[in-house]
């Protein structure tokens, strides 16, 4: 299991209705909700930008980010050296990217995975560690290029 400070979640309005079953879902873990508040038209990057910056700034959160397919949330959410934000459709994909690449934010598509999905996707995200060994080296790359000319 990660252990956290906090577990930021933000969405957009595709994914508000996901991102409300999921903190009703896991109302012992506390999360920490970064918006939208309604199913209002709003920018899913903003909310992406938000919770990428609480989890750089905060070494050991994670965070959960939601749009109508992920792709967006994703794509603004690792503009963020020290963000590995992971576009998750299943649980091997989740798991997978906790083990191998250290992701610390889980990016879902409400229009993509139904709640269940969603619901088995954040729950092996929480408790599934970083495996490291041979993968340390390489999560440790990610970020390499773009602050090395």
């Amino acid at each position: 299991m990660i252990t956290t400070r906090h577990i930021y979640i933000g969405s957009d309005h595709a994914g508000y209705a996901l991102k409300q079953y999921l903190l009703d879902a896991f109302k012992e873990k506390n999360f920490i909700d970064c918006g939208v508040y309604s199913d209002q038209l709003s920018n899913y990057a903003l909310v992406a930008h938000d919770v990428a910056l609480k989890v750089k700034n905060e070494p050991k959160s994670v965070g959960i980010i939601i749009c109508g397919t992920g792709i967006g949330v994703s794509i603004a959410a690792n503009r963020h050296p020290g963000i590995r934000a992971a576009l998750c459709h299943n649980v091997d994909t989740a798991k997978t990217a906790r083990l191998h690449n250290d992701a610390n934010i889980l990016a879902l598509g409400a229009r993509i995975v139904d709640e269940k999905t969603a619901f088995n996707c954040v729950k092996i995200f929480l408790d599934t560690p970083f495996e490291g060994g041979r993968h340390e080296e390489r999560v440790s790359s990610i970020d390499y290029y773009g602050e090395k000319p």
